[in-house]
C-alpha cells in the first residue's frame, strides 16, 4: 500500500542551513559541518577475524543477556592498562545511556558500571564506549578489542554515531519550536539523545524481532541471531560476534528459529532472508540504495519484506537510512501527539490513517530532523525514564548500577 505523500518538511534554522552538505540529499536534511571528516556510506575496510563458527550454525558458547562469564579476578589489572581513544563526540553529543539501550539496537551489552561502559561489534570491529572520567564535558572514547585498524574503527563508529550531525543545534532549535521538548530535554540533562546509523541489515533484522515483543525477548532473539555471525572475542564475560551476513541468515531454517523462541517471527526472518537475497545486486546493495529515496517510497519498499508493516519499516528508515524525518507511530508517540500535538484526537483510537496524520504533525513542528525530536519525547515517556536520568546525572558526575527495568517499548509494534 501506497502511503500518502509527506509534504517536504521545512529547513531547519539559518545557523545550520548554512553548513556544507553531508549527502546528496541536503534538501530533505538541513547541512552538515565539516568536522569530523565526511564519511562514507558504505562500511569500512574488514578487520581480519579472530574466529569464524561453522556455516549457518550459532556460536553457542555466547551468554544470553541475562547471564554472563564471571570474571578473573585479574579484570580490574587488565583494565587498568587499556588504550582509550577520544570521539569528537561530549556527553551532551551523545550519552550513552539516553542512546544504546532505548530501543534503537539491541546488541550493545553494559560490560562494566563503574565506570558506565557499552561494548559491541560495529561491523567487523568489537569495541567499548565510554564517558572519558576526567575530561570536563564528558568526553566519548572507545576501546579497540579486536585486530584491525584503529583508524578504520574510529571512521566505523563516527558513522554508526551519526557524529557529524549537529544535536547541540537541533535540541535547541526544538525546544525554541515545543514547549514540551524544552521540558523533556531539561529533564534529560540538556543533551546526549543521539539517533543512531546502523546498517540497515543489522537494523531490518532487528526490527524483525520487536514485533509484539519486549526488550527483555527482543535482545535475547537478536543475540541468538547475531551469534551466527563471526566470531569477534569476549569483553566483561560476553561473546561477540559480527552481525551475520543475509546470506549467512539464509542458511537458517525457519524450525531452528522456532526451537530458539522466535515463535510466529521464525517465517518472517527466514523470509526476509531470501527475499533480500534475491534482489538484483543483493540485499546489501538493494537497502543501501534506500539512503538516496524519499521517505514514502522507502516505507513503501520496505514493507515489500515479510513482517515489515509501516511502523517498523519507519524505524528502520530512521535508525539505518538517513530519514531523518521518520516517526515510528506508537502507543508512546500517540499519547504525546494526542497530548500536546493534536489534542483533537484524543479519545481515538490509533489507525494507519492516523499515523500519518500523527507523523505530519510532528514533521510540521520539528522540521527535517522531527525523527531524532521524536526520538527524545518517545524517552520522556518511557517508565524507567527516572532510572535513566539517575544513571545520566548523579552528584558526583559518575554513574551508579542501577537495575534497569522496562515497561511498554517503542518496539511493541503490530504489523499494520
Amino acid at each position: 500500500m501506497r502511503l500518502p505523500l509527506l509534504p517536504r518538511p521545512p529547513p531547519l534554522a539559518a545557523a545550520v542551513a548554512a553548513m556544507p552538505p553531508r549527502r546528496r540529499r541536503a534538501a530533505r536534511s538541513p547541512p552538515l559541518p565539516p568536522s569530523p571528516p565526511q564519511l562514507s556510506s558504505t562500511p569500512p575496510p574488514a578487520a581480519p577475524s579472530l574466529e569464524a563458527p561453522k556455516s549457518g550454525t550459532p556460536d553457542h558458547d555466547a551468554p544470553p543477556s541475562s547471564t554472563r562469564r564471571r570474571l578473573p579476578l585479574a579484570a580490574a589489572a587488565a583494565e587498568a592498562k587499556e588504550e582509550w581513544h577520544p570521539l569528537p563526540l561530549s556527553a551532551a553529543d551523545l550519552s550513552l545511556p539516553l542512546t544504546l539501550p532505548t530501543g534503537q539496537t539491541f546488541l550493545w551489552r553494559r560490560t562494566s558500571l563503574s565506570p558506565l561502559r557499552f561494548t559491541g561489534a560495529v561491523g567487523p570491529h568489537l569495541v567499548s564506549l565510554s564517558h572519558l572520567p576526567d575530561a570536563e564535558d564528558g568526553r566519548l572514547a572507545f576501546l579497540l578489542h579486536s585486530d584491525g585498524s584503529r583508524p578504520a574503527a574510529r571512521a566505523a563508529l563516527c558513522d554508526y554515531l551519526n557524529a557529524a550531525v549537529p544535536l547541540a543545534d537541533l535540541w535547541r532549535q526544538f525546544a525554541a519550536a515545543d514547549e514540551r521538548f524544552a521540558e523533556v530535554a531539561a529533564r534529560l540533562g540538556g543533551g546526549g539523545a543521539r539517533v543512531l546509523r546502523q546498517d540497515p541489515v543489522e537494523c531490518v533484522f532487528q526490527f524483525l524481532c520487536s514485533s509484539n515483543n519486549n526488550i527483555k525477548r527482543i535482545e535475547k532473539m537478536v543475540w541468538t541471531l547475531a551469534g551466527y555471525g563471526e566470531r569477534l572475542g569476549e569483553v566483561g564475560g560476553f561473546v561477540f560476534h559480527r552481525f551475520p551476513t543475509i546470506q549467512q541468515l539464509a542458511r537458517v531454517s525457519e524450525q531452528e528459529l522456532r526451537e530458539a523462541g522466535f515463535g510466529y517471527r521464525a517465517k518472517y526472518i527466514v523470509g526476509t532472508a531470501k527475499e533480500l537475497q534475491a534482489k538484483p545486486g543483493g540485499g546489501e546493495k538493494w537497502l543501501a540504495s534506500l539512503r538516496e529515496k524519499e521517505l514514502p517510497e522507502v516505507i513503501e519498499a520496505l514493507c515489500t519484506l515479510p513482517g515489515v508493516g509501516p511502523k517498523v519499516a519507519a524505524c528502520i528508515a530512521l535508525f539505518s537510512l538517513d530519514q531523518n524525518h521518520a516517526i515510528p507511530v506508537d502507543t508512546h508517540v500517540w499519547k504525546v501527539a494526542t497530548q500536546y500535538l493534536l489534542p483533537e484526537l484524543a479519545g481515538k483510537s490509533l489507525t494507519p490513517k492516523l499515523s500519518v496524520v500523527v507523523a505530519d504533525a510532528f514533521v510540521t513542528r520539528f522540521g527535517s530532523y522531527a525523527g531524532w525530536a521524536q526520538n527524545v519525547l518517545f524517552i520522556g515517556q518511557l517508565p524507567a525514564q527516572k532510572v535513566v536520568v539517575a544513571e545520566v546525572i548523579s552528584d558526583n558526575g559518575s554513574t551508579k548500577p542501577t537495575k534497569r527495568k522496562r515497561g511498554v517499548n517503542r518496539n511493541h509494534a503490530e504489523n499494520m
